[in-house]
C-alpha cells in the first residue's frame, strides 16, 4: 500500500476504535454515574496510555513553558469535552451525537480563520455556512426549543474545536502521547474530585467488561490516531475521519434499534459534505502555495 492508503487505513480504524468506546459507555447507561465512569475509565485508560507511552519511548515532561501552557488550555477542553459529550450520549441516539461532532473540521477551519488570521476564501466560507444550516437539520428545534442534550453536543463540538486550535499551536518536538496522557489524567483527577459529591455503585461483571473494553478502545483510537500522522499527506487522509459517522448509524441501529430519520441523515450528509469539500479546498491552497514558492 502507499502511504496515503496506508493513512486512510489507519484513520479509519481510529474512528472505529472512538466510536466503539462510545457504543460502550453508552451501553453502560445511567446506571453507573457519569463522574464514576469517568473516573474509572480514565483510571484503567491512563494506565494504558503509560505503558505505551513508555513501551515506545514518547513519554517526556521537559516542555517549554508556552507548550505546557498549550497543554494544559487543551487539557481543560478535553475534560469540558468529556462531560458534555458523554451526557449527550447517554440521552441521544448514538448516530445524532456522532454527526453534529462530524462539524468540527467547520468549527477548526473557522476558528483558526478568526483566532489566528488564517485566509478562509469565499469558497470554504461557504462550505462552513452550509454545514452550520446541515448541523441544525440535525439538531432541529421542536415545539419548546432546542433539545438540552443537542445543545450539550454543540458545547462539546466548542470544547474540542478549543483542544484542536491549541493543540496546532504546539511545538512540534511536543510528543504526542505526552500531551494525550496529560489529557487522559485530568480527566480522570476531575472526575475523581467531582465524584466525591456523589454516590457511588457497585459494578457487576458486565459493567466492568463494558469499561474495560471503552478504555481498550481509547487507547486505540489514540494509537491509531498518532500512527496517522506518521505517513501519507495529512489533506488526503483527513476525509476518512468521516468514517465514523458510518460506524455510528451501523452499531446505534445494531446495538440500540436507533436510526436517524430523513431529515436527521439529510442534515449529516450536508455537514460532511461541506467538511469534505473545505479539507479537499484546503490541500489544493497549500499545493498552490508550495507551487508558488
Amino acid at each position: 500500500m502507499s502511504d496515503n492508503t496506508k493513512g486512510a487505513v489507519l484513520m479509519m480504524c481510529s474512528m472505529a476504535a472512538f466510536t466503539f468506546n462510545d457504543t460502550l459507555v453508552k451501553a453502560l447507561g445511567t446506571d453507573v454515574p457519569l463522574f464514576q465512569m469517568l473516573f474509572l475509565r480514565g483510571l484503567l485508560a491512563s494506565g494504558l496510555i503509560w505503558l505505551l507511552a513508555k513501551s515506545l519511548g514518547k513519554l517526556r515532561w521537559t516542555l517549554s513553558r508556552f507548550d505546557w501552557g498549550l497543554v494544559t488550555v487543551r487539557t481543560v477542553a478535553e475534560i469540558g469535552a468529556a462531560y458534555f459529550f458523554i451526557t449527550a450520549l447517554y440521552h441521544m441516539p448514538l448516530a445524532n451525537v456522532t454527526a453534529i461532532l462530524q462539524i468540527l473540521p467547520l468549527t477548526v477551519t473557522l476558528g483558526g480563520a478568526l483566532f489566528f488570521g488564517e485566509a478562509v476564501g469565499w469558497r470554504r466560507a461557504s462550505a462552513i455556512a452550509a454545514g452550520f444550516c446541515g448541523m441544525l437539520l440535525i439538531v432541529r428545534p421542536g415545539p419548546d426549543g432546542f433539545d438540552q442534550y443537542a445543545i450539550y453536543a454543540m458545547v462539546a463540538v466548542a470544547f474540542v474545536t478549543l483542544r484542536d486550535l491549541s493543540t496546532r499551536k504546539m511545538s512540534a518536538n511536543v510528543p504526542s502521547l505526552t500531551v494525550t496522557l496529560v489529557a487522559s489524567l485530568g480527566v480522570m483527577v476531575f472526575s475523581g474530585v467531582a465524584s466525591l459529591g456523589g454516590e457511588w455503585v457497585s459494578l457487576d461483571g458486565r459493567q466492568w467488561a463494558l469499561l474495560s473494553g471503552a478504555a481498550l478502545f481509547i487507547l486505540g483510537g489514540y494509537l491509531f490516531s498518532v500512527l496517522v500522522m506518521r505517513v501519507g499527506e495529512v489533506s488526503f487522509i483527513a476525509p476518512f475521519r468521516y468514517s465514523g459517522l458510518l460506524w455510528a448509524l451501523v452499531l446505534g441501529f445494531v446495538v440500540f434499534g436507533d436510526w436517524p430519520d430523513p431529515i436527521t441523515l439529510t442534515g449529516a450528509a450536508i455537514v460532511v459534505g461541506a467538511g469534505v469539500f473545505t479539507l479537499l479546498r484546503g490541500r489544493k491552497l497549500s499545493q498552490e502555495n508550495v507551487a508558488r514558492t
